[in-house]
């Protein structure tokens, strides 16, 4: 019959001749429009028919009308001028983001005043924000620098790699931010300890975990659902990710009430002085700030599914995330 082909903007699975699949529009075309109209291919024995109703009237899409005989290739996929904004706003953002954290590494380590455990924390902090967005480069490289790629059937290593690298990335930026809300607690509840002996636990923490998080994933994943390039988020073994994200988030969020709390008592308190207060005060507005530094303004789309939210989710964290 027909064999399982990509055509430029779904993937439409094998079926016997004279039979036909009907599919949705593509969640990502939600951002444009909602529609719940099926669109139809029918298996004749010449190969798969065009779709029915085509792309741009099933999906109320006005910017994808093409003449050509093969509407459903034309390459530029629905909405196509969006996809290239956004991810010109993206790799701008990225690319903003990288140059000013390699400035801020910089500066951090050619001046010897700044060596300390905090700012050393902070480089690694970056460290991981480096490699997310370079995650993002490799990652777009990798999968859609060539539009005659079969997303259907593509499983390279390479593909494999990039995705990997790219979770690795994203979970160390998530346990560095972790590290960086359990740094703050501690200068509050240890102030007289030496912060220098938890350095090794916080780069266990903030590289450790994640390696040891996505090697159980990629043995997972080989193990038991080793297809496509796996970069679906529909997988049950995509909770091995996402589980210890939710967690670093809830811990963080966690560390911020305290923290808010504990510098609200010390504000407070009597027998403090008015420069400890002056400091203290000084903390927690550097505190409110680090909100969205800690994650917590991911807990909104972190505990819904992939699929809700999708145009909110595109521009939060590929726009804005990407000038964090």
């Amino acid at each position: 019959g027909c064999r399982t082909e990509w055509d430029g903007v779904s993937c439409w699975p094998a079926v016997p001749t004279g039979h036909s699949r009907a599919i949705a529009c593509p969640d990502i075309l939600h951002v444009f429009k909602k529609s719940k109209v099926l669109i139809q291919r029918n298996c004749t024995e010449s190969g798969w028919s065009l779709p029915s109703p085509p792309y741009h009237s099933a999906c109320e899409l006005e910017t994808l009308g093409s003449n050509n005989d093969t509407e459903a290739k034309a390459r530029g996929s629905p909405g196509g001028c969006y996809f290239v904004t956004m991810k010109v706003l993206y790799t701008c953002g990225y690319s903003t983001s990288l140059a000013a954290l390699f400035l801020a590494i910089g500066i951090f380590s050619c001046f010897r005043k700044l060596h300390c455990t905090r700012n050393s924390i902070h480089i690694h902090f970056f460290t991981s924000f480096i490699l997310r967005g370079t995650a993002v480069f490799v990652k777009d490289t990798v999968l859609f620098s060539d539009d005659s790629v079969d997303h259907c059937t593509m499983s390279t290593v390479n593909c494999k790699a990039a995705i990997t690298f790219f979770q690795y990335s994203v979970l160390a930026n998530f346990y560095w931010l972790l590290v960086e809300g359990l740094y703050l607690q501690t200068l509050l509840l240890l102030t007289f300890t030496s912060d220098r002996r938890y350095i090794w636990w916080y780069i266990l923490i903030g590289w450790g975990v994640p390696m040891v998080t996505v090697a159980v994933w990629v043995i997972t994943r080989l193990q038991y659902d080793n297809h496509g390039c796996w970069d679906d988020y529909t997988s049950l073994y995509w909770w091995v990710i996402k589980a210890p994200i939710l967690l670093a988030i809830f811990v963080n969020f966690l560390i911020f009430l305290n923290v808010t709390r504990m510098l609200a008592q010390k504000i407070r308190s009597p027998d403090i002085s008015k420069n400890y207060k002056q400091q203290y005060m000084r903390l927690t507005k550097s505190t409110l700030l680090l909100i969205p530094l800690f994650g917590v303004h991911y807990v909104v789309f972190a505990l819904f599914p992939e699929h809700v939210g999708v145009d909110a989710r595109l521009y939060f964290e590929l726009v804005l995330g990407s000038y964090q």
